[in-house]
């Protein structure tokens, strides 16, 4: 499997600095719960065992620490902050708190600073730090450095005033109180050294060209995609890429002519393709827009059917989309909910995308390339195939998109796949052989018998019988005078209450895909006999 993404971005990058943060706010979150935890502690075992609670001096010392921690967690929390002030925090947690629990604890047992008081504050603060800050191992060093010398200072300077024994006062302890603590300065810095470097190690892994991956998203038959950036853009894309265990000479050559066919496509209701390439070792990957959105598949899961005139509004930008797509000869032989995504892009809602053409067949050119496209093969999702494309997949042309698309409509408007069945092959013999249920009947909603005729009409078991193009179809859903019902303000009304953060076209293109997986069986013989 393709390793995942890098555990850090490029610290020169938004998503660098975001990183820093986070982990920064783990890192002083864990601070506030532990020191929070030993003040209930300690006034708990005080008042369990019946002795007097620690003097008010330690009491202030110790929930000095307590506020440091928790005051640097509630800024983090709040808003994005630069460098500078992350790096202040990092440092001024560490170098202030460490000291001032040492001070407390000692002032409130004295005893305690002879044993294991100070080189156990310094492991602490110091390995902590290497563990959950991302940092270079000079840096984390000279943090370290600065904290055993902080720890040592406060408690050197307040030993005069404390009860201790006369051989501290002649040096016997100090020696091993320094060693141990400055043993865990080097812990601290070979360990932020490995971690820092196997991250940085990872990151160069995940660089393709200009683009740097962040995030996995999804992955489907034909290709893995993840999140990324461009170096000097800086502009949010998806990235698919063919993992390596899947590279082979077909496949490679299928995945570049997949980009070359998409790349070509222009119209706004399809996934624009921003750039492609081969990284050094043979990987190839392509850039595509990076969608804000979700696919229809998972909008009617949550939110049940779609009102008619809202799903005739995406239909007929589906329409244009594959209208471009059929007048240069390609078929996209997978048009299914989960492949449309309705997003929001410049301020206009419910702009329907049709991503994923791995499985696009060049009719124009269908014999130029032997092997790229099996045409014998079954390829698509069951419940949107066009009867021709299971029993005659070498004869499948446009209008097989336009079944798929009625299908689709069907689904959108009742929430149901047009035939429900236990197994593929009792889903691809009703493609076959069995009238469509009439959508009056299993729609919850009043269905206009010009748009079941409609959607009918695209479910006809002879390809004659449909619409004869993608154009015709559009336009005979704008004959029908709906679609405009779904106006501007009711669209922006929706993404305004039920908007939620949507990974991106791959996330649940590629993630159902995976679910719903592209057959490529010789079931046809099977369902004719």
């Amino acid at each position: 499997m393709w390793p995942q993404p890098p555990s850090v971005p490029a610290t020169d990058t938004e998503s660098g600095r975001a990183f820093f943060q986070g982990r920064l706010r783990i890192w002083a979150k864990l601070g506030f719960l532990i020191t929070a935890s030993f003040f209930v502690l300690a006034n708990l075992l005080s008042f369990l065992s019946a002795e007097p609670p620690p003097e008010a001096r330690v009491q202030l010392l110790h929930l000095t620490v307590v506020v440091i921690w928790g005051a640097a967690w509630f800024a983090l929390r709040r808003r994005p902050l630069s460098y500078p002030v992350l790096r202040a925090i990092d440092v001024g947690i560490v170098l202030i708190g460490c000291p001032i629990s040492v001070l407390y604890t000692i002032l409130d047992d004295p005893m305690q600073y002879y044993t294991y008081l100070p080189p156990m504050i310094v492991f602490i603060g110091s390995v902590g730090r290497a563990v959950f800050v991302p940092s270079t191992g000079l840096r984390t060093f000279g943090v370290s450095l600065g904290i055993a010398a902080a720890v040592h200072a406060v408690a050197i300077a307040f030993a005069p005033t404390l009860d201790l024994p006369q051989w501290f006062s002649e040096g016997q302890i100090n020696v091993w109180t320094f060693a141990f603590s400055l043993a865990a300065v080097v812990l601290a810095t070979v360990a932020s050294r490995v971690i820092y470097g196997l991250r940085q190690e990872i990151r160069k892994v995940r660089q393709l060209g200009q683009y740097t991956l962040e995030q996995k998203l999804g992955e489907g038959g034909m290709g893995v995609v993840y999140r990324a950036h461009h170096a000097m853009l800086r502009r949010p894309t998806a990235i698919k890429l063919l993992p390596p265990e899947k590279a082979g000479e077909s496949n490679l050559a299928r995945f570049e002519r997949e980009v070359q066919l998409t790349a070509s496509l222009s119209h706004p209701n399809t996934v624009a393709i921003y750039d492609y390439g081969r990284t050094p070792d043979g990987l190839f990957y392509y850039a595509m827009e990076l969608l804000d959105g979700i696919d229809l598949e998972r909008l009617i899961t949550d939110e049940g059917p779609m009102p008619i005139e809202r799903a005739l509004h995406v239909l007929q930008q589906v329409c244009g989309a594959l209208s471009e797509a059929h007048g240069i000869g390609l078929v996209h032989r997978d048009i299914k909910p989960a492949n449309i995504i309705l997003c929001d892009r410049g301020g206009e809602p419910d702009v329907a995308k049709v991503v994923d053409f791995g499985l696009v067949k060049d009719v124009a050119h269908q014999g130029a390339s032997p092997g790229l496209t099996d045409v014998n093969a079954l390829v698509g999702t069951p419940h949107y195939m066009a009867p021709e494309s299971i029993a005659h997949p070498e004869d499948a042309d446009a209008r097989a998109d336009l079944y798929a698309l009625g299908a689709v409509g069907y689904y959108l408007i009742s929430a149901k796949p047009v035939f429900d069945a236990v197994t593929v092959v009792e889903v691809c013999g009703h493609h076959l052989h069995t009238p469509p249920p009439p959508l009056s009947e299993r729609a919850e909603q009043p269905v206009p018998e010009d748009v079941a005729s409609l959607l009918r009409r695209c479910l006809a078991k002879d390809p004659a019988d449909r619409p004869s193009s993608a154009k015709d179809l559009k336009d005979a859903f704008v004959a029908t005078g709906i679609a405009p019902r779904w106006s501007a303000e009711r669209a922006t009304a929706w993404w305004k209450e039920r908007r939620t953060p949507v990974e991106a076209p791959a996330t649940t293109t590629e993630a159902i895909a995976s679910s719903l997986p592209t057959l490529a069986v010789d079931i046809a013989g099977r369902i004719a006999e």
